[in-house]
């Protein structure tokens, strides 16, 4: 008898064991769906931080591009418009393609202040602009400073500090990159 009620006591602990290990997964899972990387992705909640940081840095292929505060490479898309802003990345595409938000509060490091704007995006939240071109993140870009979302779909490059397509001389037809599926045309 003694054996059968430790049995059961040791089978009970672990599936209390397993239930908490799942809660606090989920928790984190839940905590972590927000974030993206870097601390400069708010989300619309009301504990989200109060604005983004855009800065400029050398990339040896592309020259001089801007990322995140956390370092992460900002893109423009060029099915979006500049003039007025318009954002046409959304849904799935949004997906690959993270927004940066902003409310409004923008912290330009290298830029110039008068470039920066906002957009207000399908969804009502806020987006960043550089020249009008609404700024996103790519989520294949695991560390800062990488730019592999640089001629996805021959549509996505990384900004400038004027807003134009970095790597692309002036004039010239980028090469055609790889698309990415929930991006619009593909």
């Amino acid at each position: 008898m003694r054996s059968t009620h430790r049995t059961r006591r040791t089978h009970r602990t672990r599936r209390t064991v397993a239930l908490t290990a799942s809660g606090v997964a989920a928790a984190a899972l839940i905590a972590g769906c927000g974030a993206s990387g870097g601390s400069s992705h708010p989300s619309s909640g009301p504990s989200a931080p109060a604005g983004v940081t855009m800065q400029t840095a050398q990339d040896p292929k592309l020259g001089t591009i801007v990322t995140d505060g956390a370092g992460f490479t900002l893109y423009r898309f060029d099915q979006d418009r500049n003039s007025p802003p318009e954002s046409y990345c959304n849904g799935g595409c949004a997906t690959v393609w993270p927004p940066e938000h902003a409310d409004g509060n923008v912290t330009v490091k290298g830029i110039d202040s008068k470039l920066v704007g906002t957009v207000t995006r399908d969804d009502g939240t806020k987006q960043v602009t550089l020249n009008g071109w609404p700024a996103y993140r790519y989520s294949p870009d695991a560390k800062p400073g990488d730019t592999k979302g640089q001629g996805v779909g021959g549509t996505w490059f990384a900004l400038t500090p004027t807003g134009g397509k970095a790597g692309v001389a002036a004039g010239s037809t980028p090469m055609p990159g790889t698309p990415m599926p929930g991006t619009p045309g593909y």
